[in-house]
Order: C-alpha cells, then sequence, then structure tokens
C-alpha cells in the first residue's frame, strides 16, 4: 500500500476498519495486513512522508495488540536480494498463520464431531448424519494429501457401524439401523472404478441406502485411499473380510434376501477387487502376491459354485423353470451395467451375466476359477486349501456324473487330510471317495473303503452298519471265479490286542501240543461270521542250533507267555490333541559383569517333537497290495463269529520237526473277501525241539566234602527216548568213593515243563565193580531227578612224596594239591563211568571232593626230650567232632615209644579253627636217624546224628630226620666290673657256652669230621646275630672252632657286647653252622634263611681253640665263596645244623638294662 498521508486518512484506513468489522461479524480472527512499498517514491523526500510514519499508523490503529498481523513487502517487481527478504518474511508469516487457522478450525470441528458423536445413545441421533460429518473430516484430510489421517476417519466409521451391529445381533438395538434393515433389492457388487459413488453418498445422506450400499460406499472410499498409498494388497485383505463380514451383518440384522442375490454381489465384488488392483499393478506384482488374492479368487469360485447348483447348472438334466426363473430375478437384481465398465469385454457383470446363461457357459467359467484357484494355492504352498477346492470340484464331476475325474481330486484330499490328522473331513472325504469308486466299479477299492468307514466311530450307527452290510452283501454273493479273492487290510476290520502261548514258554517237543489264544478286537458294528482265521507261520532251522537245545529254550524264553501288541497305528497321524505336551521353561541371559537381567524369554525344549514332518507317502490310500503268504504250515481256526469288541480264538498245533516257528500273517476270511494282518509284530516265534537224552550229575553242595556223606543229584532227561521198564544206570565203583544205597530212595518224574507227573522207589544193587541203578518208566520228553549219596576216602598228601597216601583211587595222578596259602581245602578227583541204556558209550563223570582238614606237623625239644606236635586245621564251614588219635611209627622200631599226651578222647573241631596234638618221642638204644609216622583220627559232623556207615578216620604220614639234640647252646651276660647291673652304653661281658650232649652218632660222619689219635672233631662256626637291634656286638661277632665230637665237651666263647635301650632285654641269638672243608663234593648249599645275616662278619683268628686262622668278611664274601669255586677259587661252606639238632637252653632269657645316669632322654625296651 503506497498512499501518502491524505490517501491513507480518506480511504484507506475507513476500507480497513469496514473490513475488519466485517471479519468481527463472521468471527474470524484469521487476517493478515500486507503494505507494499515502492523505492521510488523515496526520491520525493519532501513531499512523502517516511515509510514507518504510514506502518506505524497502520500499526497503531489496527495491529496495536498484535503487531505480528502487520508485514512490508518492498518492491516485489524487483530482483534484488532487499525484495528476496522481503517475499521470504512475507511467505513465512502467510505460512505460519495459515496453520495456525487451519489447526484451530480443524481443532473446533474436530470438538464439533466428538460432541455429535457422545450423543448416539440419545434418541433421534442419526448415524448417516454423523457419517457426512466425520466424511468431510476425511475430504479435508484427502485434498491435504494426508491419505493416512483421512482413511483413519474411514476406519473409524466402519468400526463404529460394525459395533452397532454387533450390539444389535446381541438384543441391544439402536433405531436408526432399522433404515438399514431394508430388503435387499440390487446386488450389482462394489464400485471401485470412481473415487466417489455420489449415487450412493446420496443415498445414504437421504437416509435410503441399505446395508450393501453403506458397505459398497465405505470400502469403495477406503480402496481409494489404499490405492493413494500404493498397498493394493491390504486393499485384497480388506475386500475378504468385507465380503465375509456383510454376510454375517445381513443374519444379524435378519435383513431379507433373495435366494443367491448374495452369491453374485460377493462373485460380482470378489471379480471388481481383483480387476482394480490388476489395473494398478503389472503382472509380476501380481504374481509375486498371490497370497493376497488367491482368497478373493476361492470366494469367488464357491459363490459361483452355490450359483450353478442354485439355478440348476450343475444337475444332470439341466436347469428347469423354477431355475430359470430364478436366473431371470438374479441377473435382474443385477441392475443394467454400469457406464465405466460397459466397454470392458471381461467385466464382473458380463462374466457373471454369461456364467448363468448355460450349462456349458457355467462349467467352462467354474472350471476356470476352480483350476485357478487351485494353482494359485498350489504355488503359495497352501495345499490345504488347494485340496479342499478340489474336493468341491470332485463333488461337481459327481454330480456331472463324471466319477472317473472326480477320484483324484478326492484322492488327493483324502491323502492331504490324512497327512494332517483332520478326523472329520477324513470321514467325509471316504463317504465321497466310497460312492465314486462304487460308481466306477472299483470293487477292491470299495470294499477297502466300506471297512473303514464301518469301523469308524465319526459315523452314526446307521451309516456303520451300511458299509458293514456293504461288505458282507458281497462277500455272500456267488462270485464268478470260485479261486478268486479279494485281500484287504485287517486294520480296519480287526485289530490284534495280545497273543497267549500254553505253555507259556512257547517251547515245546516233537509231539507235543501247543495252544496259542490270541484277542481280536472287531470294529465292526455288528457280527460277522468269518468262516475261517489262519496265521501263515515261516518256518525255519537255526544255524547256530547249538543256543536251541531244549536247556537253554527252556530258561531262556519268557515265562509269562503272553505278547502284547501296540495299539494299530492310526489311518492319519496323530491329532494336535496328541502331541506330547509343551515343554516350556524360563530363560534368563543375565550381564557377567554385574550379574543383572539382560534378556527374559520362554523356550520350547521338545520342539524337535512338535514340529517333526509328517511322512504322507504312507498316508495314500491306494489299493492295499497286501499279499496274501500261502505255505505248508498254517494255524487254522474255522467258523469264528466275531462279536463287536474283544474276541478269544484259540489255535491247537502239534509239533512234528523241530525248529523255530515264526507268526508272520494274521488271516480271516468271509466268503471270498479274506482281511489279512500282513506283519506281525512285535515277532512271535514259538520254538520245537527234538533232544537226545542226557544224563548230568551234580553236588547239592558248593563242594563235596571227603570222609562224610554227600549227596549228588542225578537228572536224567529223557528226551525223545522212553524210559521202559528194565532200563538201568550201570556205574563202575571207584576204590576210594562209595556209593551209599538207602533203602527209601525215590526218583522224581518231571514233564519238560516242570510240572509233577509221578514219583516211583529207586531200587539200587551194588556189587564189588558195578552199581546198577533201575530207573522208573517214563515216557520221552521228561525229567527224571534223584538223589544219591556218595563217600569219598578221607586222607591227606604225604609230604616230600616218599610215601603214598592211603585210600587214595589213584595216586599222584588224581591229588590236586591246591594249597597256596594255607587256606584251600586240598581236593581229590573220582571218575566214575555210567553205562546209560540209550547209549552204547560209557558217560565219564568227574566229581571232586575237598579234605576238610589241613594238617602240619612240628618237632619241639626240650634238652634231649622230643616232642612231636600235629595240628589239624578245620577249613571247611561245617563242625566235626575228632576221636581216637594216634601217631604211630610205621617202621615199627621196638626202642621208639610215642607217649601221647592229649588226654580227652573226643573233641569238637570247629569251623576255620584248629586242634593240636602232642606226643613226646622216647627210645632206650641210639635213636633213628629218622621217623616215619601215621596220624590218625576219627571224625564225623558235629550236628548230625548217629550215621548208618562207620566213617574212616582221616590220616597224615609225614617224616622227622635228625631229630636228637647234640649240641646245647647256653648264652650269659655279665655287667661290667664293679656294677650289679648292666648299664646302656656300657660294655658287658657275653659268654657263650657250646657243650657237646653225645658221642659219635651215624649222623656226624659227614666231611666235617676229623679224627686225631684221641678223638674225633669237628668243625663248627657259631654266630650272634641280635635281630632286634638292642644290642651291639663290639668286635668279632662269629668265628670257627673244632668241637671234639664226645659227650659233655663243652667250648666257650668271650666278646663284649653293649645295650643300646633300658629295660628288660632278650639276649642275642647264636646260631651253629657246620663248616665243611673246601673239597667236599656234596656238601648242600645253605637255605636262604640259613645265611649269616650280619654285614660285619668275621672269624677270630686268635679265638680260644681255633687252629683254623681263615676268615670270612661278610655274608656277602661266604656267598661269593660258595658261588666262585668254578672259578678255581676253593672256598670252604657252611651248612646249618637241623633244628632238633641244637637246643638253646638260654632262649627267652632276659637281662636288666639300667639307663646310664647321663643320659637326658631315656629310651626304654619292653619286650
Amino acid at each position: 500500500m503506497e498512499k501518502d498521508t491524505e490517501v491513507y486518512k480518506a480511504t484507506v484506513k475507513d476500507d480497513l476498519t469496514k473490513w475488519q468489522n466485517v471479519l468481527k461479524a463472521h468471527s474470524s480472527v484469521d487476517w493478515l495486513i500486507v503494505i507494499v512499498e515502492n523505492d521510488a517514491k523515496k526520491k520525493n523526500k519532501t513531499n512523502i512522508l517516511p515509510r514507518t510514519s504510514i506502518v506505524d499508523k497502520i500499526r497503531n490503529d489496527f495491529c496495536n495488540k498484535q503487531s505480528d498481523r502487520c508485514v512490508v513487502l518492498s518492491d516485489p517487481l524487483k530482483d534484488s536480494s532487499r525484495t528476496q527478504e522481503s517475499w521470504n518474511a512475507f511467505l513465512t508469516k502467510l505460512r505460519t498463520l495459515l496453520l495456525m487457522s487451519f489447526t484451530k478450525n480443524l481443532g473446533k470441528f474436530e470438538d464439533d464431531m466428538r460432541t455429535l458423536r457422545e450423543k448416539r445413545t440419545e434418541p433421534g441421533w442419526s448415524f448417516c448424519e454423523y457419517f457426512m460429518v466425520q466424511e468431510e473430516l476425511a475430504f479435508v484430510f484427502e485434498m491435504l494429501q494426508q491419505f493416512e489421517d483421512a482413511l483413519v476417519q474411514y476406519d473409524e466409521l466402519d468400526a463404529l457401524f460394525s459395533q452397532y451391529v454387533v450390539n444389535f445381533g446381541a438384543g441391544d438395538g439402536a433405531n436408526w439401523l432399522t433404515f438399514f434393515c431394508q430388503p435387499v433389492k440390487s446386488w450389482n457388487g462394489l464400485i471401485l472404478r470412481k473415487p466417489i459413488d455420489m449415487e450412493k453418498r446420496e443415498s445414504i445422506q437421504r437416509r435410503e441406502a441399505t446395508l450393501l450400499d453403506l458397505r459398497s460406499y465405505l470400502f469403495s472410499r477406503q480402496c481409494t485411499l489404499l490405492l493413494f498409498l500404493q498397498r493394493p494388497w491390504e486393499v485384497a485383505q480388506r475386500a475378504l473380510e468385507l465380503l465375509h463380514n456383510c454376510v454375517q451383518e445381513l443374519k444379524l440384522l435378519e435383513v431379507s434376501v433373495p435366494p443367491g442375490a448374495l452369491d453374485c454381489w460377493v462373485f460380482l465384488s470378489c471379480l471388481e477387487v481383483l480387476q482394480r488392483i490388476e489395473g494398478c499393478c503389472d503382472r509380476a506384482q501380481i504374481d509375486s502376491n498371490i497370497a493376497h488374492t488367491v482368497g478373493l479368487w476361492s470366494y469367488a469360485t464357491e459363490k459361483l459354485k452355490s450359483l450353478g447348483y442354485l439355478c440348476g447348472l450343475v444337475s444332470e438334466k439341466g436347469p428347469n423353470s423354477e431355475d430359470l426363473n430364478r436366473t431371470v430375478d438374479l441377473l435382474a437384481g443385477l441392475g443394467a451395467e454400469r457406464p465405466e465398465t460397459a466397454n470392458t469385454a471381461q467385466s464382473p457383470y458380463k462374466k457373471l451375466k454369461e456364467a448363468l446363461s448355460s450349462v456349458e457357459a457355467f462349467e467352462k467359467h467354474y472350471l476356470d476359477l476352480s483350476h485357478a484357484t487351485i494353482e494359485m494355492y498350489t504355488s503359495i504352498g497352501r495345499i490345504r486349501s488347494a485340496k479342499f477346492v478340489g474336493k468341491d470340484l470332485a463333488e461337481f464331476y459327481m454330480r456331472k456324473k463324471a466319477p472317473q475325474k472326480a477320484e483324484i481330486y478326492l484322492q488327493g484330499a483324502l491323502k492331504n487330510y490324512l497327512a494332517e490328522g483332520w478326523a472329520l473331513p477324513i470321514t467325509h472325504t471316504r463317504k465321497q471317495l466310497a460312492e465314486c469308486q462304487k460308481h466306477l466299479g472299483q470293487i477292491e477299492n470299495y470294499l477297502q473303503t466300506s471297512s473303514l468307514l464301518a469301523s469308524d466311530h465319526h459315523l452314526t450307527e446307521e451309516e456303520r452298519k451300511h458299509f458293514c452290510q456293504e461288505i458282507l452283501d458281497f462277500a455272500s454273493q456267488p462270485s464268478d471265479n470260485p479261486g478268486h479273492k479279494i485281500v484287504l487290510p485287517m486294520q480296519s476290520f480287526a485289530q490284534l490286542r495280545d497273543l497267549h502261548f500254553d505253555p507259556s514258554n512257547a517251547v515245546v517237543h516233537v509231539g507235543g501240543v501247543l495252544c496259542i489264544e490270541i484277542t481280536m478286537y472287531s470294529q465292526m458294528p455288528v457280527p460277522v461270521h468269518v468262516e475261517q482265521i489262519v496265521v501263515n507261520v515261516h518256518f525255519s532251522i537255526e544255524k547256530n542250533n547249538y543256543r536251541k537245545t531244549a536247556e537253554w529254550l527252556t530258561k531262556h524264553k519268557t515265562s509269562n507267555g503272553i505278547i502284547n501288541f501296540p495299539p494299530e497305528t492310526a489311518p492319519f497321524p496323530v491329532s494336535q490333541n496328541s502331541l506330547p505336551a509343551l515343554e516350556l521353561y524360563e530363560m534368563f541371559e543375565r550381564s557377567p559383569s554385574d550379574n543383572s537381567l539382560n534378556t527374559t524369554g520362554i523356550i520350547c525344549r521338545n520342539v524337535h517333537m512338535l514340529l517333526r514332518r509328517q511322512e504322507s507317502s504312507s498316508s495314500l490310500e491306494m489299493p492295499s497290495g497286501v499279499a496274501l503268504e500261502e505255505g505248508a504250515h498254517v494255524l487254522r481256526c474255522s467258523h469264528v463269529t466275531l462279536e463287536p469288541g474283544a474276541n478269544q480264538i484259540t489255535f491247537r498245533t502239534q509239533a512234528k520237526e523241530p525248529g523255530t516257528y515264526t507268526l508272520r500273517q494274521l488271516c480271516a476270511s468271509v466268503g471270498s473277501v479274506w482281511f489279512v494282518l500282513p506283519h506281525i509284530y512285535p515277532i512271535v516265534q514259538y520254538d520245537v525241539y527234538s533232544q537226545e537224552p542226557q544224563l548230568h550229575v551234580e553236588p547239592l553242595a558248593d563242594s563235596l566234602l571227603a570222609g562224610i556223606p554227600q549227596k549228588v543229584k542225578f537228572t536224567v532227561t529223557t528226551g525223545h527216548y522212553t524210559i521202559k521198564n528194565g532200563d538201568s544206570l550201570q556205574l563202575s565203583n571207584a576204590e576210594a568213593m562209595l556209593i551209599l544205597c538207602q533203602a527209601e530212595s525215590r526218583a522224581m518224574v518231571y514233564s519238560n515243563t516242570r510240572e509233577q507227573s509221578s514219583d516211583a522207589a529207586l531200587r539200587i544193587q551194588s556189587s564189588d565193580k558195578v552199581t546198577s541203578i533201575s530207573l522208573p518208566v517214563a515216557p520221552a520228553y521228561h525229567v527224571i531227578e534223584f538223589e544219591l549219596e556218595v563217600l569219598s576216602l578221607p586222607s591227606a598228601p604225604a609230604l616230600g612224596g616218599e610215601s603214598d597216601m592211603l585210600g587214595m583211587a589213584e595216586p599222584h595222578r588224581k591229588h590236586k594239591d591246591k594249597q597256596k596259602t594255607g587256606h584251600c581245602m586240598v581236593t581229590t578227583d573220582h571218575k566214575v563211568s555210567i553205562d546209560c541204556p540209550w547209549s552204547i558209550y560209557s558217560t565219564v563223570i568227574a566229581l571232586t571232593f575237598s579234605v576238610p582238614f589241613r594238617t602240619t606237623h612240628a618237632l619241639l625239644s626240650s634238652g634231649t626230650r622230643k616232642y612231636v606236635q600235629v595240628c589239624v586245621q578245620n577249613l571247611s564251614e561245617l563242625d566235626f567232632q575228632l576221636s581216637d588219635s594216634y601217631l604211630v611209627d610205621t617202621s615199627d622200631s621196638t626202642d621208639l615209644q610215642l607217649v601221647p599226651l592229649n588226654t580227652q578222647s573226643q573233641q569238637p573241631i570247629y569251623s576255620k579253627q584248629s586242634v593240636f596234638f602232642v606226643w613226646e618221642l622216647k627210645w632206650t638204644e641210639e635213636p633213628p636217624p629218622s621217623l616215619h609216622c601215621r596220624f590218625s583220627v576219627g571224625f564225623s559232623p558235629a550236628s548230625e546224628e548217629q550215621l548208618s556207615i562207620s566213617l574212616k578216620p582221616y590220616t597224615y604220614e609225614f617224616k622227622v630226620e635228625n631229630f636228637f639234640t647234640l649240641y646245647n647252646v647256653k648264652a650269659e651276660i655279665f655287667p661290667p666290673s664293679g656294677m650289679e647291673y648292666c648299664r646302656t652304653g656300657s660294655l658287658c661281658s657275653l659268654e657263650v657256652l657250646i657243650t657237646r650232649l653225645s658221642d659219635l652218632l651215624e649222623v656226624d660222619k659227614d666231611e666235617a669230621l676229623t679224627e686225631s689219635d684221641e678223638h674225633f672233631s669237628t668243625k663248627l662256626m657259631y654266630e650272634v646275630v641280635d635281630n632286634s637291634s638292642n644290642w651291639a656286638v663290639c668286635g668279632k661277632s662269629c668265628g670257627v672252632i673244632s668241637m671234639p665230637v664226645a659227650a659233655r665237651a663243652t667250648h666257650r666263647v668271650h666278646m663284649e657286647v653293649m645295650p643300646l635301650f633300658a629295660g628288660y632285654l632278650p639276649l642275642p641269638d647264636v646260631r651253629l653252622f657246620k663248616y665243611l672243608p673246601h673239597h667236599s663234593a656234596h656238601s648242600s648249599q645253605l637255605d636262604a634263611d640259613s645265611w649269616i645275616e650280619n654285614d660285619s662278619l668275621s672269624v677270630d683268628k686268635h679265638g680260644d681253640d681255633q687252629p683254623d686262622s681263615s676268615s670270612l668278611k661278610s655274608r656277602g664274601s661266604v656267598h661269593s665263596a660258595c658261588s666262585s669255586e668254578h672259578k678255581g677259587l676253593p672256598m670252604p661252606r657252611l651248612q646249618a645244623l637241623p633244628a632238633g639238632q641244637v637246643f638253646n637252653s638260654s632262649s627267652g632269657t632276659q637281662v636288666l638294662v639300667i639307663p646310664s645316669q647321663d643320659d637326658h632322654v631315656l629310651e626304654v625296651s619292653v619286650t
């Protein structure tokens, strides 16, 4: 505005005032004053009022409180930076004020709309009026290109109307809904090719629209906006929901709809939506989004099918007059074709009108739609939906009398239902398939399907009986081919529940009778007479027949004889209800640093069980193809009536040939129809054996004890041999084992199943060489058991092998001395030859007896007096009573006497305990160099009563050599002079006195004996050893002496020892050895325990009466002397004197040692 002051005051101000008054009258607060400035006016500065004055004046007059409502635009036609800045300021201000105004007015409009919606519970509220109000808001958003906000408005209207319809169905209806309950008179489908269907909008505004009109207009607006948003696939999804919802809403509102009208509306709407989507998308997009549109194709196919059935286009004779009239009425309800589709060759209107025009046209359109739908479902993996459409197509073919085309679709649908476990669809499809197979004349398939339906509990009882009767009627018809059999699976006819063998172990001998009882559960609804039930049996002879002996079979086969069969697998995989329960567990993941919870969730641990892939290859129901086995071995049961439920059927067979028989097939024949269970699982077998006669002898106890009666069990397995009267066992008698005959011996006869058959007295006749046992009469495949008592003579092995053990059957060869540690009993084997009546060969058995005692002996000395000690140890678990113990000299020496020191005639000996017997040896003349003794003692079990026979005594032989005492050794320790007792650390004097007790004897005549003018002498070596380390021997601890061989010849040895401990200390040991010269050719080597054990052994050259000056430095030197003789270095040898020839009279003597006074630590030895 470029006005001077006069012009502004004269006209402009008044015009601005009037303009603002008009705005106030209309309650408008949105205005803006723009002042246009021209730079040319600035040149005349005297006549022009300054710009700021005009702007300030306008602001003062009109923008006093709102200064931002006044904007200056400088020279807008020029291209300058100042002009550009003014334009930017102007446009920014204008945009800001426009947004503020729009927001304020839009908020006011929404408030008014919200207020109107809240009045919907008041009487007289109209949904159509509210619809127009909210749609105006949607129009505003649409004009502003805010399509998402505009779509929200229509979605809210859709949800509001749907809620009112649902409430109406629940009994809470609004009055305005009655306008939408008008009968449907037009069903021309959705109109999606116009942005706004003004015709339907005006009908809504006039409150004359029907439910379909409202829904059609509302969806058309939603479709337009979704296409603006480039979401065509959501259009398809919403369209499918809309069509299904409209059908339900018409039912809820109880709107009167002519038959087929709704199907026409749905069909036209589906095609309209599909063509609308195709019009805005290319073929590649459509092919990649079939999953969104296939539902519309399927729904259109379903509605076209309904229209064809309704108009008689599927019937065999074609449509009648009534069907034609109905078709005319339906086409009339479509009205005239809309102008926007009139020029389209494949418009929904034209397709529907053509499809209803003739039977051929309908078939063409319906098949095209069905095949297209099936192909689309298959391409996206929705096999179940494809099979469902195929099932409808099969029904169409059945109505068209083309069952050969229908069968493939029914089989495909049934396969899918079986794979997924849909029980009711399976039943329904099987009914359709049975009808199809009946029309096609597929007798075997029809009977198989009928048996499945007869056992299907999803059918009514009448339907099941009908299909069962179909089977029975066919079976009762005379067959053109008498030998022809129709083989069907037994699974649907009956089920094998369990099987029971008698005998229970399923083992029978040749000629025996085996009973097999099976439980069959009939699934037929009526009793069925079965001509025969046959079990095919496979016979085989095991290669590893050594395992199939009668003993193995009877011990290793099952004992109860009952085999339970698992329930038959369902005709379809497990349903969702029978799947394992979900194993859900909480899962927590914590931070490793502060143990804080990071994530939590739920995991399923058995997802591999729930999501397993179902194998569908076995689910397809095709002709059974069950092979009927025919063999020589069958079990048969004829004329059986199977009642519904469990039935018991018994087979009996007599075993003829040994081997293993496996039950392979179970067959039931009803006329020419055979129901076959091809494989019986788990595997059922029974064994037939042919057994050779056998004799088995075994002791009843863990081990047989020698010397007392022991029971032995005889088991005769007759096998195929029959024991006749007069048959007997001939036993050869062993010399050291007796067979005891009892007057009341009896034998038990059992069958092979251990059932007692009889018992009979056992006759036993014995002679010197043979014992005859007469067997009771017994049939084949029985067992005879009896017990006999045997007695083995007791004895102990002779020591040293110089004398044989008395009472033994075969000395040396049969003695098995198994004594290793002294705790095992000596065993003796007795072999007995037995002649059996069924064999020309003898049977040799070996019975092992254990001697219950272990005996040892010892020679005891007291000076020249000698004693023999015998120790008897009871190694068995029994207690015995010992009596009449004797020890005799087998050489019968007259000058030797054995005087017993045991006074008790009887003495008990308990298990694992020992008893000692002692005799004193007395002689009148020179004792013999060796003594041969035999010890005997009577024994009997302590727990038993008086035995009927007398038992042989237990004997033990041994030999004692060099038992006469030749030398007496006496040692004595004296304290230091001036002391009463020995002290630790002080040297004490040890005196050893070696005394000869007898003159020259026969045992002295050896290489060590030397003869002088006056007497004989022998060389001895003494050794002082303290194994307990109580004494320290100082100086020489050994030496060689020349000992005269004369009674009372004495030699003294003195040496010094030092006590190491305080207390009563035993004396050191003094050992004597014979000192043999190096030229001794046959002197025996020293035993390991006779070698000198003192490592500092030496020979005192200056000792008393020591003529020999040789010395031995150590034990090693002595051993090397013996071992190096072959190297040409002759060395003397040592020979230990027998224990009986040396008596240590100071053995057990102790010396008191007191501690020294300066000891701070006191060590005391207590022995």
